[in-house]
């Protein structure tokens, strides 16, 4: 770490900048707690004069909105932007090298997550901008597929033409697909560059097509012997480890005579009677494999279908990660999720722009941002224990500080790789509960990162302009909601455990910091206001009740502020963070419908999973595009062809509240009392603007992406039951 005086006499590696929203936001905070506390006083007044379920439901509704909103105010506490200065990365270096770094990408199914998508990113990360001997990437396929190590392979060969020709060209866009989509200058090498990548591409669809290994591909003995671990016993549940090294740093060369990066497969030991912790379980075995073969003191991981975008990106994160300032306590650099290929308005919010982009400024003002399972730099030593409790692992190999002296293909290094790969490898170990990556939720990176923090690791986000990485986002309903009922049952999980971030984390990390993962923790506790909101006012309008403030009443402005500053509050976070109005209202649309879908059955799985009947587990998002369904994408028309129970609440609500608000509108004009029932019918009216997609796929549209006719008279028939339940009660 070098002396003070050598310290300060360094040029510094990044500079940080508190947001100019941060002082509004602490007055704002303050204004707006008050009103809540009128409100929630409101609330008990009325329960004790006049004790009903509806005002119970309004009371532990706003309770839960409250609670929700000032958890939220954690992030706008210190919200800073960050800036790097790679060109002063050689001063601080002083004529030494840059550190190892191991690249880890997970896949886990190449009939959900294709295997070219898993090659683009792979040679998207191996063509960095970055000494190619100090580059190590590790390929973790959980689906146990010979046609992801197929596609590998093919990978390799073109890899030898493709990093030369990026470095002579200046690309920035190293992922071939993302390249030759674009408009690139025309010559005789690119020509020739993109009919070798065409061939693979041709060969490697033709292969999945097939669902097997075509002969005719396949002309090395070694590849073949690879491929006969896949016989007959070979099952994707059950199978033995394959490790297969496809190149290796100074026996491979690309065209130019330069040496290539690392490339090794693994497809990890399954059993049907061991427990293999889905994608924490794969990083740990990449975690353990790599210790052996480079243990480079930096690590990447990255999920499949997300490719480099910046060639520079390694150097960005060592400017934070080299500065003897921050460094003994630096955990990781986690740079933002972004997302290609979204439609104008980005219908489904798949960018979760709060998630990844805003909130993450807001966590850096603090201990830093949570860790979000791709995009990351870690480093390695923060996987074994915290800043000053060091934790040793099973055997000196894996250690952090264990130096590789041999080849990764060494007889020695292959055998200790299959026994740490072993499904029963991590018995009796502190694997997954102190060492590496956190068993214990499906959401392992969340676990991971809030871990991480309690231990005493802090975290940076870098957002550079240009976005480090980009990925797929679902371009489907059904998807989008499946990834976050995925995420809600996760969430409870840690919510829920001896480490929840109410107790255990505030205790850890202090107040903010734990309030902030708690705003996260509980996320699929929205689904019980907007819920009640959805339903309750309006079914009490039809029935010509009045359980909302009159406009007389002061409680009216009330809810009114109440409303607006919310609202006023998230659109103005959207906007500054470079957010369009139109993305805006489909992200608070999309919040409305997860709370009736994703949330709520989440909340349900995990209820039921904790009295202990079963269920599915862990599900990926499907990566495969369908054409006329992308074409309805791009159209911004909502998907909704799958018979998914998850449409049942949501269809129901925009019946109800559709019969609430025509009702509300006839009562108004027949009434001479003009102002009874304001509020509710201006809330049925605004959800049935949300709504409007729905409402389409119900009865205006033809197209095989409508509302599945079952769903609509479902919802329909539940929506009349709840009225004349309602009227009748």
């Amino acid at each position: 770490m070098g002396s003070p005086t050598t310290a300060h006499s360094l040029p510094l590696l990044h500079t940080a900048e508190l947001s100019r929203a941060t002082y509004f936001n602490r007055v704002f905070t303050v204004v707006y707690t008050c009103a809540i506390l009128a409100l929630l006083y409101r609330h008990a007044v009325s329960l004790l004069h006049s004790p009903s379920f509806l005002s119970l439901s309004l009371l532990i509704s706003d309770v839960v909105l409250s609670f929700m909103w000032m958890t939220a105010q954690s992030f706008r506490y210190r919200p800073i932007h960050r800036r790097v200065c790679i060109d002063k990365l050689d001063e601080v270096m002083n004529g030494r090298g840059f550190p190892a770094l191991d690249v880890f990408i997970c896949t886990a199914d190449p009939y959900k997550e294709p295997p070219m998508s898993v090659v683009n990113t792979a040679l998207s990360l191996m063509a960095y901008d970055y000494p190619t001997d100090k580059v190590s990437v590790y390929v973790s396929d959980d689906g146990g597929s010979q046609l992801t190590l197929f596609a590998l392979m093919e990978a390799a060969k073109f890899a030898r033409e493709w990093l030369p020709f990026c470095r002579e060209k200046g690309i920035q866009e190293r992922a071939p697909e993302a390249y030759f989509s674009m408009s690139y200058p025309w010559c005789q090498r690119t020509q020739k560059v993109k009919m070798m990548y065409d061939n693979m591409k041709e060969k490697v669809e033709n292969v999945v097509e097939k669902r097997k290994i075509v002969g005719k591909y396949i002309t090395v003995d070694r590849d073949w012997e690879a491929f006969k671990q896949w016989n007959k016993e070979f099952t994707r549940q059950d199978h033995p480890t394959v490790i297969q090294v496809l190149l290796e740093c100074g026996k491979d060369k690309d065209v130019g005579g330069q040496v290539m990066p690392n490339l090794i497969y693994l497809a990890r030991q399954k059993s049907i009677t061991s427990p293999h912790h889905f994608k924490a379980g794969a990083l740990n075995a990449l975690l353990r494999l790599s210790a052996i073969m480079t243990n480079a003191p930096v690590i990447l991981t990255q999920d499949c279908d997300m490719f480099s975008n910046d060639p520079l990106t390694p150097l960005r994160a060592l400017c934070y990660l080299l500065d003897p300032y921050v460094r003994p306590t630096l955990g990781y650099v986690q740079f933002p999720q972004c997302f290609y290929g979204l439609n104008k308005n980005d219908i489904y919010a798949a960018e979760v722009r709060r998630l990844f982009q805003i909130n993450p400024k807001g966590f850096d003002g603090l201990r830093g941002p949570n860790y979000v399972g791709t995009g990351c730099f870690f480093s390695r030593r923060a996987l074994f224990g915290g800043p000053s409790s060091f934790v040793e692992p099973e055997v000196p190999q894996l250690s952090p500080h264990h130096s590789v002296d041999e080849p990764i293909q060494s007889p020695q290094h292959l055998e200790l790789a299959q026994k740490v790969a072993s499904c029963d490898y991590e018995n009796q170990t502190l694997w997954g509960s102190k060492i590496g990556f956190r068993y214990g939720s499906l959401v392992e990176d969340f676990y991971t990162g809030y871990l991480l923090k309690c231990e005493g690791w802090k975290s940076i986000y870098c957002q550079p302009e240009k976005p480090a990485f980009l990925g797929d986002g679902p371009n489907n309903l059904v998807d989008a909601l499946s990834q976050l009922k995925r995420w809600s049952i996760g969430l409870l999980e840690v919510s829920f455990s001896k480490h929840c971030p109410l107790t255990f984390g505030v205790q850890s990390m202090g107040l903010l910091m734990g309030l902030a993962y708690s705003h996260y923790a509980f996320w699929p506790i929205w689904c019980i206001p907007l819920t009640v909101y959805a339903f309750l006012p309006q079914l009490a309008l039809l029935n010509r009740v009045s359980i909302l403030p009159m406009v007389s009443d002061p409680g009216f402005f009330l809810y009114a502020f109440l409303f607006v500053g919310a609202y006023g509050q998230d659109f103005l976070d959207f906007i500054l963070d470079g957010g369009t109005a139109q993305r805006w209202w489909s992200d608070q649309r999309m919040w409305m419908i997860r709370g009736l879908s994703s949330y709520l059955f989440g909340l349900l799985e995990f209820l039921v999973k904790n009295i202990g009947i079963a269920t599915l587990g862990f599900n990926l998002t499907n990566k495969v595009v369908d054409e006329q369904q992308s074409k309805r994408y791009e159209q911004e028309m909502f998907e909704f062809r799958v018979k998914s129970p998850m449409f049942v609440p949501m269809t129901t609500a925009a019946v109800v509240n559709l019969f609430s608000f025509l009702a509300g509108i006839v009562q108004f004009f027949n009434d001479e009392d003009k102002e009874v029932m304001h509020l509710q019918v201006l809330l049925a009216g605004f959800i049935v603007v949300n709504c409007w997609p729905i409402y389409e796929a119900m009865v205006l549209r033809a197209d095989k992406g409508k509302m599945p006719a079952k769903i609509s008279i479902i919802s329909t028939a539940l929506a009349l039951a709840l009225c004349i339940i309602f009227r009748y009660h």
